[in-house]
Order: C-alpha cells, then structure tokens, then sequence
C-alpha cells in the first residue's frame, strides 16, 4: 500500500480530478495549502490576483491506495499538473504500514478498496 501526497497549482486542480478519474482512482482527499519551494519571490497570478512572498497558493492531494495503482495515480497526477514551469508541484510517495475502515474494521488492502 502506498500513501501518495501531491502539492500542485490550484488552477490544475480540475485537470489532475479529471486525470485521476480516467485512472479510475476515487479516493482522494483535498486541501488548500500555502507553501514556497524554489519559486521563491516570483509573483504568481491566482484568479487575477498577483500574489507575491514566500508563501503562495497551492492545492495538496493524499491518496491512499494498493500497490498495483501507485505508479498509475502517479502517472495522472503528472499529466494534469505539469506544465513544465517551476512551481508545477512535487509528489511524495511513502509505504503505508495499514489501514482501518472504521465502519467495517478490515484492515489492509480491503480496507482501501
């Protein structure tokens, strides 16, 4: 199991959705997030607004899912957020000791889904 963290541009939100869904990957939690990496100091526009300083508007994404869909979220979480300009985000991918479904107590890959 694999626990997949992504930092993107709020405006790509939709595009990595979409991308995601073709992968048929549909559980996924969502956050805005404020955060700085090597764009440090460049001025981003975020719906009309310029926005300048160390901390910018970004969107984190976790997934939790088996091993045999991590390279294939990865792959959609690329296609939708990149752009090919600094700032296009970072993902993180950790091994997941377990999982528990509250509701059914299964633990594992069931509990996943």
């Amino acid at each position: 199991m694999k626990y997949i963290i992504a930092i993107i541009k709020p405006h790509r939100l939709e595009e990595v959705l979409s991308e995601l869904d073709r992968e048929e990957i549909y559980l996924k939690t969502v956050s805005e997030v404020l955060g700085c990496g090597r764009q440090k100091g460049i001025t981003e526009v975020y719906r009309g607004v310029k926005e300048v300083g160390n901390l910018l508007r970004k969107v984190k994404l976790e997934i939790a899912v088996n091993d045999e869909y991590a390279e294939r979220t990865v792959a959609a979480i690329k296609r939708g957020a990149r752009e090919g300009e600094i700032g296009d985000g970072k993902i993180f991918m950790l091994d997941l000791k377990d999982c528990i479904r509250i509701r059914t107590d299964e633990r594992g890959k069931e509990a996943i889904g």
